[in-house]
Formats: structure tokens, C-alpha cells, sequence
């Protein structure tokens, strides 16, 4: 059963939503749209469905761990505003 603009506009109100009337009537279309949408998925025959987290789930894709030595070390230091010995100094998060 659908709901009633006066519902909807009550609902958003408890929500202590703002709405003008414009707002509240696309709010109520919005959400009328999105229950049928529910109601729709909840007919749907779900029994003998096996649980997935993809629909084309095939396993991990990653690639083997490889160590590679880096040459150019005093480059890259040298490109850092800020160092302290032979780190990177960054700016305290907390």
C-alpha cells in the first residue's frame, strides 16, 4: 500500500528534514519509487541461491611479492622538503 504525501511530509518531519513543497513532493516520489523497487527484489525467488560477495567472483587477483633494490636513494631524498637522518619527516596527524 502507498503512502500518502501528509506520511511522507511527516516522515521528513521527524526527520527534521526542511522541506518546501516541491522538495516534499520529489522526497515522496523518491521513496515511493524505492519501496517498490523493495517490494520488487523481496518477490523475487532467492531459495536455492548460493550467498556471493561478486557477481563474477573468481578469486584474489594479486601479484607475487618481487624486491626490486632502488639505485638512485640520494635522489629521492633529496626531492624531500623535510628529512631527519635518512627518513621522511611529515607533519603530525594528531
Amino acid at each position: 500500500m502507498a503512502r500518502s504525501q501528509d506520511e511522507w511530509s511527516l516522515t521528513a518531519e521527524l526527520a527534521r528534514l526542511e522541506l518546501d513543497a516541491k522538495e516534499a513532493v520529489k522526497l515522496a516520489q523518491e521513496a515511493e519509487r524505492m519501496r517498490e523497487l523493495f517490494l520488487t527484489m523481496s518477490r523475487a525467488d532467492v531459495d536455492n541461491l548460493e550467498p556471493t560477495t561478486h557477481a563474477l567472483a573468481r578469486g584474489n587477483r594479486v601479484r607475487k611479492d618481487k624486491v626490486d633494490s632502488f639505485e638512485n636513494i640520494d635522489a629521492l631524498l633529496d626531492a624531500s622538503p623535510e628529512l631527519e637522518d635518512e627518513f621522511f619527516l611529515i607533519p603530525n596527524v594528531l
